[in-house]
């Protein structure tokens, strides 16, 4: 199914992060460690703030809940390589952009469910 130049496929999209916020991040990070068995370790510059897995899948990250955007609900976040022709995808199929950026931007779907897309992580 085509939907025109501005809505081409994207094939590379992948889910690349799940970010969970928290009103207690020490406990969230406990049942978060706990029930997946992994560690969360504090973030490095350019992943923001909070605490996440760095080992191998999507990354499960957790961080304090905040008033932005993206910090009071759960978020898949999905990799793309182009976050401004994605958004321009987002909405030619119905859905929002609720806060741009060059890096990451939070979106809702047509349904009002929110994600966000991410660009690709910098090389070492």
């Amino acid at each position: 199914m085509g939907f025109g130049p501005i809505v081409d496929r994207m094939t590379d999209a992948h889910l690349s992060l799940v970010e969970f916020p928290a009103d207690d991040p020490a406990r969230a990070r406990r049942f978060w460690a706990g029930l997946l068995e992994v560690e969360l370790d504090e973030r490095t510059e350019g992943e923001g703030s909070g605490w996440q897995t760095h080992a191998g899948g999507p990354a499960i990250g957790v961080h304090a809940r905040g008033v932005g955007p993206g910090d009071s609900f759960s978020l898949p976040y999905f990799a793309v390589a182009d976050i401004p022709a994605a958004l321009a995808r987002v909405a030619a199929l119905g859905g929002s952009v609720v806060h741009p950026g060059e890096r990451w931007a939070i979106c809702k779907d047509s349904e009002g469910s929110p994600f966000a897309l991410a660009a690709p992580a910098a090389g070492p």
